[in-house]
């Protein structure tokens, strides 16, 4: 096993780390700065506000996006996996 090998492996799981991460985070980060907006034009400062809709946003997208992101882990589990044979010899 080469340190290409293993740098390689390491950026392919960051990579797809990313991936899977990045519908939750950018939901939590639009229904966040919406939320904002509206706190600021309403000048309500109820913290609530804005836990509630972005624990349901991020929930709605986990249903839609879980089957995809599940998929993707495994492929590249899979692909971890039957490469091993190569790497090591």
């Amino acid at each position: 096993m080469t340190s290409q090998s293993v740098l390689t492996i390491a950026q392919q799981a960051l990579f797809i780390a990313v991936l899977v991460s990045a519908p939750l985070l950018l939901t939590a980060l639009v229904v966040g700065l919406v939320v904002s907006i509206f706190q600021a034009a309403t000048q309500i400062n109820e913290m609530t506000l804005s836990f509630i809709p972005k624990l349901l946003a991020v929930f709605a997208v986990l249903l839609i996006a879980g089957p995809w992101m599940v998929t993707q882990l495994v492929d590249y589990v899979h692909r971890l996996f039957t490469s091993i044979p190569q790497v090591i010899g």
